[in-house]
């Protein structure tokens, strides 16, 4: 298995939940990003999260101190867009469930946001991570669906993480909701574990499936889409998923670490190099 880890030149980073959790960064964060700049492997910030659009995502990561350029993050907004552009080009009206940073994203990407009215008729509904939600757009989604009108979604995550005493209800429970109302679920959803999201990534740098390493805390997206996909699964365990729901679940990842320190030590004795977070290194 050491070899596997030889092999990476690429790490796609999810992000609630692997590098920060809710408004705090994680101790090893800064530490492995070093670290990877060391070793010369590059890397991609991915979230599911489509509360905030890119430009909001960067400010949000430059809060925590870390630096990163536009073409370093993919959301499932993103991968959403290209989804819509590409095979449904016909649908131009979304009536959204969505936060005005990912429905001011849309409307910069050329998609028009419909209003809670019956005679602003949407092209599809698509549902993301509505931190706003009310009941009236809620039922309003619930009533273009029963339409006929198709249904998207950004992500399917459950529950978002976070470090406040309360559940942050996400996107697939949403769509729970409305499937429980009308009958239909999604239709498509771009985001993770969809492995458009890391193909992208393939293609931009070259690499082989086997030199990307997808790291993240959820089995049922992170872990899915390495698989789906071909890289290589590294579970850490500072989101949502426990040891033991790691321990039991088949197929298992590639690696399971406690968090980005441990990764970044397996990294470290994988090529060879003192271990220690920050510590001596050379470029590979």
């Amino acid at each position: 298995m050491t070899d596997r880890l030889a092999q990476i030149r690429h790490v796609a980073l999810d992000m609630d939940g692997t590098i920060y959790k809710g408004s705090t960064v994680f101790d090893a964060t800064h530490g492995f990003l070093k670290l990877l700049t060391e070793l010369g492997i590059g890397h991609t910030f991915l979230t599911n999260n489509s509360s905030k659009s890119t430009r909001d995502y960067l400010e949000h990561l430059k809060s925590f101190g870390i630096r990163a350029a536009a073409d370093q993050l993919y959301t499932s907004t993103q991968a959403t867009i290209g989804f819509l552009r590409h095979e449904r080009p016909s649908v131009n009206r979304l009536f959204v469930l969505g936060t005005a940073s990912m429905i001011s994203e849309l409307n910069e990407a050329g998609f028009i946001a419909t209003e809670d009215s019956p005679q602003d008729v949407p092209d599809a509904v698509l549902a993301g991570f509505d931190t706003h939600l009310t009941f009236s757009r809620l039922c309003r989604a619930a009533w273009w669906i029963k339409q006929g009108k198709p249904f998207f979604a950004t992500h399917p995550d459950r529950v978002c993480p976070t470090d406040q005493p309360t559940v942050w209800v996400d996107c697939g429970s949403i769509c729970a909701a409305l499937k429980e109302a009308t009958g239909r679920a999604p239709e498509a959803i771009p985001g993770k574990p969809d492995a458009r999201m890391l193909q992208g990534i393939l293609r931009k740098h070259s690499l082989k499936p086997e030199q990307l390493a997808m790291v993240g805390d959820r089995l049922y997206t992170d872990m899915l889409m390495a698989r789906n996909a071909g890289a290589v699964a590294v579970l850490v365990l500072t989101g949502e998923t426990t040891a033991a729901e790691a321990a039991a679940h088949s197929p298992a990842p590639d690696f399971v670490a406690s968090g980005l320190k441990e990764f970044g030590e397996k990294l470290l004795r994988a090529r060879s190099i003192p271990s220690g977070l920050g510590g001596p290194a050379r470029p590979v």
